[in-house]
C-alpha cells in the first residue's frame, strides 16, 4: 500500500538502513529462518530496527519491471487485507544500493512456534487437524472474495508460508504478487527473480516446467489439494485422515462439486512433475512434505 504521511518517514528511515546494510554486506550475519526460498533465504537480523522483522533481499531487474512489481505487490496486499486474510505487517521496498535498485520485503517475525509446519509436525492428530481447518479457512476466505473479480489472482497458500496465531491462520508470503500477471508473464517473473544463475541461463529450455510451477496458484480447488498433499507427505501415516478433512471441507467451505473432489482426493495428491523437476535441479530437496 502506498505510505501515508505518517508512516512515510518510517519507509525512509528503513530504505537508509537497508542501503547500508546491503552496501557493507550486512545481510550475510542475520539468522536465516528458511535454507528452501525459490527466490531469496529470508533472515532475521540479530539486533537494529529490524530485529523484529524477517528481511527477504531479492534479484533486482530493468527499471520498469521493478516497478510493476512494486505496483503489483501494493496491489496483492491490498486484495489480501480485502479478502481478510490475515497477513503480518509487510512492506515492499525498492532500495538504491550503488546506482540500482534492488527489491526488498520487510515482514514483522512470526515466532517459530506459531509456523504451520512446526505445528504439522509436532501435534497429535487432532490438533494438527484443527491446523489445517486453520489453514483451510485462510483459503476459502481468499477464493469466496476473488469470485468474479475481474483480476488473474492467484494464491499459494502451501504448509511453508503459514503459521497459526491465536488459532486463526496467517499467510506470510507475498513475492510474487499474484495480481495481474498473465501465465507467460508470471513465468518470466519466475526467471528473472530466481536466486540461482543456472536456472536463468537454462530458462529457454525448461521454459514450460518452470511456468508450469504456478498451475496451482490459481484454481481453488488445486490450492486446497496442494495443502492437503504436503500434509500427507509430511504425516504419511495420518494420510487418510488428511483426505478425509479435505473432501469435507472442499464440499462444505468452497462448495467443490463432488466430482471434482473425487478426482482430486480419493488419494494422497503428489507433486507434479514439473515443481519435483525444478526442485531437484535447484537442490532444494528440503524435508518431505517438499519432495
Amino acid at each position: 500500500m502506498v505510505p501515508t504521511p505518517q508512516s512515510a518517514p518510517k519507509t525512509q528511515a528503513w530504505t537508509d538502513a537497508l542501503t547500508a546494510m546491503l552496501a557493507s554486506g550486512e545481510t550475510a550475519r542475520g539468522q536465516k529462518v528458511s535454507r528452501l526460498g525459490y527466490f531469496c533465504e529470508p533472515y532475521r537480523p540479530p539486533s537494529g530496527i529490524f530485529s523484529d522483522k524477517v528481511i527477504k533481499v531479492y534479484r533486482g531487474a530493468a527499471g520498469a519491471e521493478l516497478d510493476r512489481l512494486a505496483r503489483a505487490h501494493d496491489a496483492y496486499l491490498d486484495f489480501l487485507h480485502a479478502s481478510g486474510v490475515r497477513v503480518p505487517e509487510t512492506r515492499f521496498l525498492l532500495v538504491p544500493v550503488e546506482g540500482s535498485r534492488v527489491p526488498v520485503i520487510v515482514q514483522q517475525a512470526l515466532e517459530p512456534e506459531t509456523m504451520m509446519r512446526a505445528l504439522m509436525i509436532g501435534s497429535p492428530l487432532p490438533e494438527a487437524l484443527e491446523v489445517m481447518q486453520a489453514a483451510g479457512e485462510v483459503i476459502a476466505r481468499f477464493w469466496s472474495f476473488a469470485q468474479g473479480r475481474p483480476e488473474r489472482v492467484g494464491f499459494h497458500p502451501s504448509i511453508r508460508n503459514l503459521a497459526v496465531v491465536d488459532g486463526e491462520g496467517v499467510f506470510f508470503d507475498t513475492f510474487p504478487p499474484l495480481i495481474g500477471y498473465s501465465h507467460a508473464e508470471m513465468g518470466k517473473v519466475l526467471v528473472d527473480f530466481s536466486s540461482n544463475r543456472w536456472l536463468r541461463a537454462a530458462a529457454p529450455l525448461l521454459r514450460r516446467r518452470i511456468e508450469g510451477i504456478q498451475n496451482e496458484w490459481y484454481v481453488p480447488m488445486d490450492t486446497l489439494v496442494g495443502l492437503v498433499g504436503s500434509a500427507c507427505r509430511l504425516r504419511p501415516e495420518d494420510s487418510e485422515d488428511f483426505l478425509v478433512w479435505g473432501r469435507e471441507f472442499a464440499a462444505s467451505r468452497m462448495a467443490i462439486p463432488p466430482e471434482t473432489i473425487e478426482a482430486e482426493l480419493s488419494e494422497p495428491p503428489r507433486l507434479p512433475g514439473y515443481w519435483t523437476t525444478v526442485r531437484n535441479l535447484l537442490g532444494m530437496q528440503g524435508a518431505p512434505n517438499t519432495r
